[in-house]
């Protein structure tokens, strides 16, 4: 408990420090629908904390407390970077140890770190993540982002895709199952804003087709 106190206060102070112009992937809504909408996300640099834990919380948490670490100067610059947002813990089938699903929790990159960001520590063990652009569904839910959640929130954006014109556009190269994407800080009890994001095949989305070039 000693050391997660600690922890917990400096998470609390970098999103205070961080609140007003605090930065975000950059994308343009392509399609809006009542319950979801197809975002065209420009190419972006990301830190990505690979962990094998069966529980999402677990993962998140965990994989979180690296990223932190990087950005409170872990790296090899010494370098304090601003917090960002979304915190994306993406899941990711089969790469887990027997065939499990495992997942990634991945912290964006200010502008300033986009193209050249500090090394971090070897024992983080984190690494850059390059995206080209990419075309996403998205459905956003309120709360806490929990296990018990998560799974329903994905199974209606799902459902969505499948009566929609994009039924046969999901990503399937098993890359991702799909992300939550977390937007405020865990000391934020109202108004909370989470994401459920679905990688979708731009060359089936009008819109969406100049995610196969980089719009950076």
């Amino acid at each position: 408990m000693n050391t997660v106190v600690p922890f917990l206060l400096l998470v609390l102070s970098s999103f205070v420090a961080s609140a007003c112009g605090i930065e975000s992937p950059q994308y343009t809504v392509v399609h809006s629908e009542s319950d979801f909408e197809i975002r065209l996300y420009r190419g972006s640099a990301w830190m990505s904390a690979p962990s094998d834990e069966i529980s999402f919380n677990k993962a998140t948490k965990l994989g979180f407390h690296r990223l932190f670490q990087y950005i409170q100067g872990a790296n090899l610059n010494s370098s304090r970077i601003r917090m960002t947002t979304p915190v994306l813990t993406s899941l990711v089938p089969d790469a887990g140890p027997l065939h499990s699903s495992a997942y990634f929790v991945r912290f964006y990159l200010p502008t300033k770190f986009q193209s050249s960001p500090p090394v971090p520590l070897p024992e983080l063990n984190i690494h850059l993540a390059e995206w080209a652009p990419q075309c996403i569904a998205v459905r956003k839910f309120s709360g806490f982002a929990r296990d018990d959640n998560i799974v329903k929130e994905a199974e209606k954006l799902a459902l969505s895709l499948r009566r929609s014109p994009w039924a046969d556009a999901t990503n399937l190269d098993g890359t991702n199952a799909y992300s939550i994407a977390q937007y405020n800080s865990p000391f934020r009890l109202i108004g909370r804003v989470n994401e459920v994001w679905v990688d979708l095949d731009g060359s089936k989305v009008k819109g969406c087709e100049s995610s196969l070039v980089d719009v950076l």
